[in-house]
């Protein structure tokens, strides 16, 4: 089971792939992990990567492919994996199409109102790091974490600015990827605008 996740920020990715790798037993892996592992061991790429990173520039399309391809060739990625958070760009996908054999797409469908609902009523825990929402997780005592006792706060990243720019250039990536996903007929799409129980069994169900 090979597996692509595409999809805006709080649309539940990081939950549905923590369900899938439970159900198929493969790792899920993201772009970040790949590069602070490959930069962790030492490896020949991973010293490209660090020195790019360190000059605060991008990684390019080559180097990310080549890091996918050397994360995927490990042993506990043999029976399949999740990738989260790549390919972002339409070279990335084409060169990953010629590597990768049989693979899926999983498109998490979520309107943008609802993401930057679903974001800027997150509070985090500065103590302890527990995660609550001002609609669906509330704390007992506002800005006070139930658990510790800390202070509550909202993350720069999920300021309504701040997520309206992550979702207009997570636009600017994906809609050509979906088209290029769309016309290999690779992929499915599931409705993030429910609970998450449901949406693990649409999972399931699409990929049997």
């Amino acid at each position: 089971m090979n597996l692509i996740l595409l999809g805006p920020p709080g649309a539940g990715k990081g939950t549905m792939a923590s369900g899938i790798k439970d159900h198929y037993r493969i790792p899920h892996i993201s772009t970040g992990d790949i590069f602070r592992t490959a930069i962790k061991e030492g490896t020949e790429l991973g010293k490209k990567v660090k020195s790019i990173l360190d000059a605060g520039e991008l990684v390019s399309d080559d180097l990310t492919v080549a890091l996918v391809e050397e994360r995927l060739s490990q042993p506990d990625a043999k029976e399949g994996y999740i990738l989260d958070g790549f390919p972002r760009t339409i070279p990335q996908a084409e060169a990953f199409d010629k590597i990768a054999g049989e693979y899926r797409v999983l498109n998490f469908i979520l309107a943008h109102d609802i993401v930057v609902n679903r974001l800027s009523g997150r509070r985090i825990c500065k103590n302890c790091g527990e995660i609550f929402h001002i609609k669906s997780k509330p704390s007992q005592k506002e800005g006070v974490c139930d658990s510790c006792g800390g202070e509550l706060y909202t993350r720069p990243d999920d300021m309504k600015e701040a997520i309206l720019n992550r979702l207009e250039v997570y636009d600017a990536q994906t809609a050509p990827l979906v088209d290029f996903f769309q016309a290999k007929s690779q992929m499915a799409d599931i409705d993030c605008n429910q609970p998450i129980p449901a949406m693990m069994e649409d999972v399931l169900k699409v990929l049997g």
